[in-house]
């Protein structure tokens, strides 16, 4: 499941504070099948995709990782960066080579705190994906688990 574009950055920022985000980045890529971020990690930094897609999954013990939901384009990986303790409460693989704007965490956490327009723009749309994330990832589980752990009796 992919975010709705209404959570996309192009949408959810001012054409300011947009432009003001934007004049940070670095540009990066990944191979497919490269581990962005694992459960538990520092999480100093975050992307926005520019093309490719990336996988976030969540650790389930005795089992493989249950993916929560694929991005895309536009979209955001990773909001642990911007909520203490600063740590990656999912994991995240890219599924196709991805090209992506790489943000570091604090330079932008600075910005945030020297700007309360733009930190309150800032947390209102990572606060908006998480919500949404928190959503998917329930779905996600109930659609994987839910018959074996739920407890009702067939």
């Amino acid at each position: 499941m992919t975010a709705p574009t209404t959570l996309s950055i192009l949408r959810a920022l001012s054409a300011e504070h947009r432009q003001r985000l934007m004049r940070i980045p670095r540009e990066v890529m990944f191979p497919q099948g490269t581990r962005l971020f694992e459960e538990g990690g520092r999480a100093d930094r975050f992307w926005i995709i520019r093309t490719g897609t990336v996988a976030l999954d969540l650790h389930v013990p005795g089992r493989r990782a249950a993916v929560i939901e694929t991005l895309g384009h536009n979209e955001l990986i990773g909001w642990s960066w911007l909520f203490a303790p600063h740590v990656w409460h999912l994991g995240a693989e890219a599924t196709s080579p991805v090209r992506a704007y790489e943000f570091d965490a604090t330079a932008v956490r600075t910005m945030c705190q020297d700007d309360l327009a733009f930190g309150l723009s800032v947390t209102q749309w990572v606060g908006d994906i998480l919500a949404h994330r928190l959503h998917s990832t329930r779905t996600r589980l109930l659609d994987l688990y839910a018959p074996y752990g739920s407890g009702s009796v067939v």
